[in-house]
């Protein structure tokens, strides 16, 4: 944690709003990018990321501030999500729709050509997420987009390491499979380039 953000959130603990506020544009694009990957639409991503900082802020005294505050927001947001999709009782629809507008998918000056390649790709991942079931679709999530460890990802989701990397190992192979049916683009290393990290 940088020592901005120590300062911040300190100063958020004291119920100074304009801390907290400085805290969430720190924070919203990564937020957003869970939510959107969980949820696979635009409208409800941005609701549910305003709802995780609104219980962050309710609840930011129970925050310990030696621990990581993105991991904390992405509990709150993964908790709030589950809950959403549990709501439906049904899998994302496969048709899902990549916000074109949205900020994450764009370089600082993309041609129209790369741009409509990774917009291509960007939607043909989320439509394979969206037939992963919600545990698998989170692992995947917090793992390749806000990049948490197992031991992070493992007090995000309540479970153990061993249970997060045997998820994130079969959910792999899961789109590996999927990719390859669809003769598809590869699945991404840890590191992943900008098409797979962008929401």
């Amino acid at each position: 944690m940088s020592t901005n953000e120590c300062r911040l959130i300190a100063q958020s603990l004291r119920g100074d709003e304009a801390s907290f506020a400085a805290l969430l544009e720190l924070h919203h694009q990564c937020i957003y990018n869970v939510c959107y990957r969980l949820l696979g639409d635009r409208t409800e991503a941005e609701d549910a990321a305003q709802e995780t900082f609104w219980r962050a802020f309710q609840h930011l005294d129970r925050f310990d501030p030696h621990r990581s505050l993105r991991t904390w927001l992405c509990a709150i947001a993964h908790h709030h999500c589950i809950d959403q999709l549990r709501r439906r009782l049904v899998w994302l629809p496969l048709d899902v729709d990549v916000p074109p507008d949205h900020p994450a998918l764009h370089d600082p000056a993309p041609g129209p050509e790369p741009e409509a390649e990774r917009l291509e790709q960007a939607a043909r991942v989320q439509d394979l997420l969206g037939r992963l079931s919600p545990s698998g679709r989170a692992v995947i999530t917090l793992h390749y987009w806000s990049g948490l460890t197992y031991r992070e990802i493992a007090a995000v989701t309540g479970t153990t390491v061993s249970a997060v990397k045997s998820r994130l190992h079969r959910n792999r192979a899961a789109l590996a499979k999927m990719l390859h049916a669809n003769e598809t683009m590869p699945l991404p290393a840890a590191s992943a380039p900008l098409w797979w990290q962008s929401a």
